[in-house]
């Protein structure tokens, strides 16, 4: 499927009006059925759409792992995505959300919805990266997306190494770039214990639960995190970087994972 458009638009600058062809995305709605119950709704980027609904419905609580799904159908055209579980699903209101719109508190550990306190993961990674391996990281981040430079529409998220980032999803959601991500890993058994998370947007609480869910320790943005995340970053164990631009950054919590040049 296109995720892009070409549009005709109307441009002002200082030399005046004009009309030209812009570059748009596009914005899907995918339809989850679990077992035939209808599930979800997600409106997202129209591509990578089977690692998004293994990645969401890890992230929801609703399987652990890739082997609990039975089959995945997927009707990209009509906007729906049939999976059948090797088990029965609970798909009340007061379990799962239709989306993730909220996030978690700190040491309370009072989450606003069930299935967040029940998936999300105190990490024990002991990656560590250099100041130069968060800077190069997120320059691979950013120059990665061709369709970001081309519409400015998407949100960025790769997950990395010390040696550089390997897996790169993009989408108008933030949170489905990172269960893009997740359900890739999920598919195809990649550990992520030693991965690090780099994002474009900013470190949101809702982010940083994800990012929890996926279980890597360090999370890169170029922007910056909210009071909140940080607390649930101190207490959930996971290194915070932000404003990560040029040559610099701020490290939020849990410093000791970004190590001088020297210590390798």
């Amino acid at each position: 499927m296109k995720i892009t458009t070409k549009r005709s638009i109307t441009r002002y600058d200082s030399a005046g009006i004009t009309n030209i062809e812009d570059t748009l995305v596009e914005e899907f709605p995918l339809t989850i059925y679990i077992n035939d119950i209808e599930f979800a709704t997600l409106v997202c980027s129209p591509e990578h759409l089977e690692e998004l609904v293994v990645g969401f419905l890890a992230s929801e609580g609703v399987i652990r792992h890739f082997n609990e799904i039975e089959s995945i159908n997927l009707d990209d055209r009509g906007g729906f995505c049939h999976v059948r579980l090797f088990h029965e699903v609970v798909t009340d209101h007061f379990t799962y959300s239709k989306r993730v719109l909220g996030s978690c508190c700190g040491k309370s550990r009072q989450f606003y919805f069930q299935n967040d306190a029940e998936t999300t993961k105190i990490s024990m990674s002991r990656t560590t990266l250099t100041p130069s391996a968060c800077i190069s990281l997120m320059q691979e981040m950013q120059s990665s997306s061709m369709i970001f430079k081309k519409t400015g529409g998407i949100h960025n998220a790769s997950l990395g190494t010390k040696d550089g980032a390997f897996l790169h999803r993009g989408d108008i959601g933030r949170h489905n770039a990172l269960d893009k991500l997740y359900g890739h890993c999920l598919t195809n058994r990649i550990s992520v214990k030693d991965k690090v998370l780099i994002f474009s947007g900013r470190i949101s609480s809702e982010v940083l639960t994800k990012a929890a869910k996926i279980g890597v320790g360090i999370v890169l943005s170029k922007s910056a995190p909210t009071n909140l995340a940080i607390k649930m970053a101190e207490d959930l164990n996971i290194t915070a970087v932000g404003f990560i631009r040029g040559d610099s950054f701020n490290i939020y919590s849990h410093p000791w994972r970004i190590r001088k040049e020297s210590s390798y």
